[in-house]
């Protein structure tokens, strides 16, 4: 950009500051939420639950199969992109 134009947007570079922020905060959330080693503690913690009591076999088949389809998306999208995150 010309010098003209950096001028005329500087009042707006807060707005692309917090853009930016936001942009980093999503993708480290996007990052831990497909973390195999992530999901593989929340499938531990479940069967936990279930053995306690704690929830119902129902609840931990419905929750199971999530913790499974995200587990599936990572291991796909880390195979095909190297990184872990989905496209």
């Amino acid at each position: 950009m010309g010098l003209i134009s950096e001028v005329l947007l500087l009042p707006l570079a807060p707005v692309r500051g917090a853009g930016w922020a936001i942009r980093q905060v999503l993708s480290e959330a996007e990052r831990i939420y497909y973390d195999p080693a992530t999901i593989r503690a929340e499938l531990a913690r479940l069967e936990e639950q279930l053995e306690a009591g704690e929830i119902s076999e129902e609840e931990f088949d419905r929750q199971e199969d999530d913790l499974l389809d995200r587990l599936e998306i990572a291991t796909r999208t880390s195979a095909g992109l190297g990184n872990g995150t989905p496209p």
